[in-house]
């Protein structure tokens, strides 16, 4: 089943998707911490092997998301990274721009680079408009054209 993703019932996604959206209002608001505590709670839902549900992709991207929010970019890489192996996480320009920049946070260069790339070539420079400046100027010091 490797490789695979399996669609949740439709109670289960109700639930899942209830919780993510209440995290979503709070993350909105700011109030990342308690979008991150519904999210976790959303994850928990999700049945094991978690690899194989679609669900665990957008799960784990809003947890790496509000952890990036709050500076805590060492949870942002790991929620990221197990969100690109999940199922449609792989090319998904949000996630790759978010992990680059958690990626560069650390002061990991080159991994930096290779995931603001793909952040660049999924997303085009729009999915930088709203990010600080420092991650596409850092990007453009490699990329040629941009």
């Amino acid at each position: 089943m490797a490789g695979e993703q399996r669609k949740l019932d439709d109670v289960l996604h109700a639930r899942i998707t209830a919780l993510t959206e209440r995290g979503d209002r709070e993350a909105d608001a700011g109030r990342f911490r308690e979008a991150m505590a519904l999210f976790s709670q959303a994850l928990g839902l999700i049945p094991e092997p978690r690899e194989e549900w679609e669900a665990t992709t957008w799960v784990l991207a809003a947890l790496g998301d509000c952890a990036f929010q709050l500076g805590d970019f060492a949870a942002a890489h790991g929620f990221l990274t197990r969100a690109v192996r999940a199922p449609e996480g792989l090319g998904n320009p949000f996630i790759h721009l978010r992990l680059g920049q958690a990626q560069y946070e650390l002061g990991n260069e080159a991994r930096a680079q290779d995931e603001l790339a793909r952040a660049y070539m999924g997303g085009g420079p729009e999915i930088f408009e709203d990010e600080d400046p420092k991650y596409l100027a850092y990007l453009r010091r490699f990329m040629d054209g941009i």
